[in-house]
Order: structure tokens, then sequence, then C-alpha cells
């Protein structure tokens, strides 16, 4: 599927892919590498996603490390560390994006989506713990070993109403000792939100966290509209 539009929204580079006025609506914060594969996550979302009409919107992050992340915690990888600001860039989210949506392509009953992959995917479960603006969360490989996230996802309840989580089965197999926690806190992740009522999947995928990342965020956004079925 081609992008249909790409603008500057606020600051916030933003690109939509698929029909804006869609009852359907799934939002992604995006890096560049994200960006390269949308052709083929989008092609994943059109084969899951069978007649349903729908659209992507993607945000491009300034500060991945930054962002994403909603407390600071030191390097885990490198020598740069995380911050805390996640909870302005969920305000953008809220106040300014879906906000701009509703009124520049209106639509009856719109059921808004957030998916992301790695941190993103760490801040959108984060997200789905802090509002119910969204009905389902997609986090694909998400970095679910961030420092303290196990302690606060079992202390937060999540709000959306259904959740897809994968892992790449070699993800947790890497010398970092921080980042080889990554099986066990989205193990402890699924049972968390089964055990809350939650409707939730948790998929293993072939190969470490760099592989088909397209493919997997496709299936996990097409897994969010089939799952209402």
């Amino acid at each position: 599927m081609e992008m249909t539009a790409e603008m500057i929204l606020e600051g916030r580079r933003i690109r939509i892919w698929g029909d804006p006025a869609s009852p359907i609506c799934f939002i992604q914060m995006t890096d560049d590498h994200d960006e390269e594969d949308m052709g083929e996550e989008t092609g994943q979302i059109c084969a899951g996603a069978g007649d349903e009409n729908w659209c992507l919107i993607t945000v491009a992050v300034k500060n991945w490390n930054d962002d994403l992340t909603p407390w600071k915690a030191d390097p885990v990888f490198g020598k740069e560390g995380f911050g805390d600001g996640a909870g302005e860039t969920l305000s953008y989210l809220t106040d300014v994006l879906l906000t701009w949506v509703d009124r520049t392509y209106p639509a009856e009953d719109r059921t808004y989506f957030l998916g992301g992959y790695s941190l993103a995917g760490l801040f959108a479960l984060w997200c789905g713990c802090q509002t119910d603006v969204f009905k389902g969360i997609a986090g694909v490989s998400p970095s679910v070993w961030y420092p303290g996230w196990r302690d606060y996802m079992k202390g937060h309840a999540m709000q959306a109403e259904r959740v897809y989580l994968s892992l790449g089965d070699k993800e947790e197999k890497t010398r970092n000792r921080t980042m080889s926690q990554v099986g066990d806190a989205i193990r402890d992740q699924y049972q968390v939100l089964t055990g809350a009522g939650i409707k939730c999947t948790l998929e293993w995928n072939p190969g470490g966290h760099f592989r088909d990342s397209g493919k997997r965020t496709g299936k996990g956004l097409a897994w969010l509209i089939r799952s209402g079925e």
C-alpha cells in the first residue's frame, strides 16, 4: 500500500497509509528503519485484515531513547542512557494528533489502536496503562527488559481491551545481562494481562530482534482487528 499523505504537524512528521477517514486507525511511533519496512508492514496488515477499511498513521520519533521511555535509566548498551519523554509524546498523540484526525477526517465510532516495535512497543504498552483512548495495543518485540518495567506493569492496570505481544525466539539469548531478561519479562507481561481479563496473545517469531520487523508489526496490528470479531 502506498503512502497517501505526509506533513509536519506541530513539529513532528506524520505519514498516512490507507484511508484517513476510516473508522479503524492505527498509530505507530517510527524511526527511519521502520519507515523502510513500511511496504512490508502495510502488506501484512492487508493480508491479515481482510476486507476491513483502515489507515495507519506513523509519527517520526526525534530522540528514540528519550521520547519513548517513561522514566530515566542508565545506559544498557553503548553510552547513551534513557530519558523520561514518554508522557510528552503521549500528550502529543492524544491532544494534537488524534484531535487533528477527528477534525480533519471525521468518522463515526472511530477506533484507535497503538502499536510499535522495540522501544516503541514498550511505549505502546505504557500508554495502554495511562489512557483508554486506544482500544488495542500491539507491543511487537517490545523492550520489556527496560529497568523497572516488570514492577511497573504489575502495579498498573492495562486500560486497553486487547493486547498483542510478540518476541523473537532468539532475543533473550544475548550476553547483555539486562536485555537477556526480555523473555521472562514478556512471559510475565502476558500472565499479568491475561490474569486481569485482558484479551491477549503472545506470539513467538523465529530469529533475533532485527529480523522481519515490518512483517512482525503488520501481523500484530492485523491481530488487533481480528481479535474483535
